[in-house]
């Protein structure tokens, strides 16, 4: 491990002082409750500030502590995430917070393993909730934190990759003081979403800046260096708005799989060469049900690893087939509108109100 090119102290002082002065006032900075702190955390993840504050408020008003996330059902959970996106993160935070009910008597873990153990929480989640929290030592790694030290040593390559990711969790070990942990950790979050920014970094506003290797070298636009771009998927679907006396037809997704636990209209791919319409057709046999197909447009939709070309069509049917079953309901418009639906579909959902 190569030695840092200036102390440790000093690059923490700088920082400690700035935030003193510059720390945004926060909802979730206002408490020390690891709960609190875990589920913002959790919503912050892939999801920006100004988004997440009013789910954040909502979420806490309903659910205030873990035992009462806990005894909470996954649509109920599900129906306050409806917007935040990623769904697999409100699955694992109710799967946590039974877990902390049955497994730590109610408490939530201090201990930076025993919090890694739950489900959903990854090394830098545990780590800003261990300092935030119960202000110890706990090293983070998200995206801000990431940008901030690549540009501060001048860490070249991917920075997701194996080497550099390995590199930038030593540096991160490193740098986080074990005194004042609480204000550090939320102090270099800070700096990376105000000063040290994607694009056009503000240096001269930067505490750091006397320190940092990539501003020195002119390279604070070139670094951290961008992964090559996967290309995303293309996957064409089929959905059936099947209505009956103003009710239409929903199905719940699997919980185990991509976007588990949400709901959907009665959906399928769409095979290679095949045409939507008869794809359409097929389901509607599946679904053990009868009736005429009327295509009503297309709606598209980018999901985390894949987008969606999802074809709709209406029809009129009955209460027959497999709707019975506990996992299918009919819902008026009204109700879908509160729903879980996830994204495809609620664009789905927002064509039929505008269609009338």
């Amino acid at each position: 491990m190569q030695p840092l090119p200036w102390p440790a102290e000093d690059m923490s002082g700088r920082l400690l002082a700035w935030y003193g002065r510059n720390g945004r006032d926060l909802p979730w900075r206002r408490t020390r409750d690891p709960y609190r702190i875990w589920l913002s955390e959790i919503m912050l993840q892939q999801t920006g500030v100004t988004a997440v504050i009013p789910y954040y408020e909502r979420f806490l008003a309903a659910f205030p502590s873990i035992a009462a996330l806990a005894a909470a059902s996954l649509d109920q959970v599900f129906e306050l995430w409806a917007g935040l996106g990623y769904y697999r993160r409100a699955r694992f935070l109710h799967e946590a917070a039974c877990r902390v009910m049955s497994e730590h008597q109610g408490r939530f873990p201090d201990q930076l393993d025993v919090i890694m153990a739950l489900p959903g929480i990854g090394r830098s989640t545990a780590g800003a909730i261990v300092s935030i929290a119960f202000d110890r030592k706990g090293p983070i790694l998200d995206g801000n934190v990431r940008r901030v030290l690549c540009r501060l040593l001048a860490v070249s390559g991917a920075p997701r990759s194996r080497e550099v990711e390995k590199r930038l969790w030593q540096l991160a070990e490193m740098l986080t003081p074990e005194n004042r942990a609480h204000d550090y950790a939320q102090a270099i979050m800070d700096l990376g979403a105000t000063v040290c920014t994607p694009r056009r970094p503000d240096c001269a506003a930067c505490p750091l800046s006397a320190l940092c290797q990539a501003f020195w070298q002119g390279l604070q636009e070139q670094l951290p260096q961008r992964g090559v771009r996967k290309s995303v998927p293309l996957v064409r679907q089929v959905a059936l708005l099947m209505h009956h006396h103003g009710r239409y037809l929903v199905r719940k997704r699997p919980l185990a799989g991509m976007l588990g636990g949400l709901w959907e209209f009665p959906a399928t791919t769409v095979p290679e060469d095949g045409e939507p319409a008869a794809a359409a057709r097929a389901l509607l046999i599946e679904e053990g049900l009868s009736c005429t197909l009327e295509p009503v447009g297309t709606v598209r939709h980018a999901y985390s690893h894949f987008r969606v070309e999802l074809f709709l069509f209406a029809c009129q049917g009955t209460a027959a087939g497999r709707v019975a079953e506990e996992e299918r309901r009919w819902l008026s418009l009204p109700e879908l509108a509160e729903w879980p639906l996830h994204g495809s579909h609620k664009k789905a959902l927002a064509l039929t109100l505008r269609q009338g």
